[in-house]
């Protein structure tokens, strides 16, 4: 589903950023519909109108790199391509503890080395963390396939195995398989730290970061409050429609971290990418903090 996105414009030099309209990629899963509901309907008072475009996350991270979006939901992963153009902001994203993306497969004792598998996306974190993870195995092969593609494809055996994130964690079980590794328990267990999964990123010269904060952490601190405003919203996008699996995914995703990344946070973040710049699996960044 995507709404029709127009720009935001900077009037004269930049230092005075008026907004025409704010052009906003999201996913349509429970936790960002929950999060950006208010914002994107007008119910913060002085933040600018809100084009809004639906997008698996890994649209949105090629999109980004493409500069089309002046506010993006992305995957940490894909941060060393975008820091140059976007900021990363502290609030709106999704990090946590026991939310980390499973490997799937029909069997208990399916093997990686030789195996297919698909994944969402190759910028994603989810995949990511699976080559930080399985750094001593060879899998045959490795197909991007959109999110909702891959457990109905390892159930029929078009793949060994998959990698999914999201709701897939509450009904995997549905589609005969069995998790081969959490990735989420694993890197909580390694690091000690919450695992950083989707990030929310501000376009540098057209959108001020502190005003757009601010507007974030408004419009999820309207979602809690009053979370039934948003249910229809919700609903009317999500790929899993049952009520009691759209709340565990809002429960699971929306957290402290989603109104403030913090400091643990941020060393999650960094931890993630210095890890993977060490292993030569992206550029290297500046730490956060």
């Amino acid at each position: 589903m995507v709404d029709s996105c127009r720009d935001a414009r900077a009037s004269g030099d930049g230092s005075s950023l008026n907004f025409v309209a704010l052009s906003l990629a999201a996913s349509p899963c429970p936790n960002d519909t929950f999060v950006f509901h208010a914002l994107v309907h007008g119910l913060i008072p002085g933040a600018p109108e809100v084009d809004l475009t639906f997008a698996d996350v890994d649209v949105t991270n090629t999109a980004a790199e493409r500069g089309e979006f002046d506010l993006v939901k992305v995957s940490y992963a894909a941060l060393p391509w975008l820091l140059d153009d976007y900021e990363l902001l502290p609030t709106g994203g999704a990090l946590g503890r026991g939310c980390g993306p499973l490997v799937l497969a029909r069997d208990a004792s399916q093997e990686l080395t030789g195996a297919t598998v698909a994944v969402p996306g190759d910028r994603t974190t989810a995949y990511l963390l699976f080559r930080l993870w399985a750094a001593d195995r060879s899998p045959a092969r490795i197909e991007v396939v959109p999110f909702h593609e891959i457990m109905p494809g390892v159930a029929a055996g078009r793949f060994d195995a998959g990698l999914v994130i999201h709701e897939a964690r509450f009904t995997y079980q549905r589609h005969g398989l069995v998790s081969l590794a959490d990735l989420g328990e694993w890197w909580e267990g390694d690091t000690g730290l919450p695992i950083p999964l989707g990030a929310i990123l501000a376009k540098k010269g057209v959108v001020d970061p502190a005003a757009a904060t601010e507007w974030i952490r408004t419009s999820v601190s309207m979602a809690w409050a009053n979370p039934d405003a948003s249910r229809d919203f919700i609903l009317a996008n999500a790929q899993e429609m049952e009520p009691e699996v759209v709340q565990q995914h809002i429960d699971l995703y929306v957290n402290e971290f989603t109104l403030d990344l913090g400091r643990d946070g941020l060393a999650a973040a960094d931890a993630l990418l210095q890890r993977s710049a060490a292993a030569g699996l992206t550029p290297q960044v500046k730490p956060f903090i």
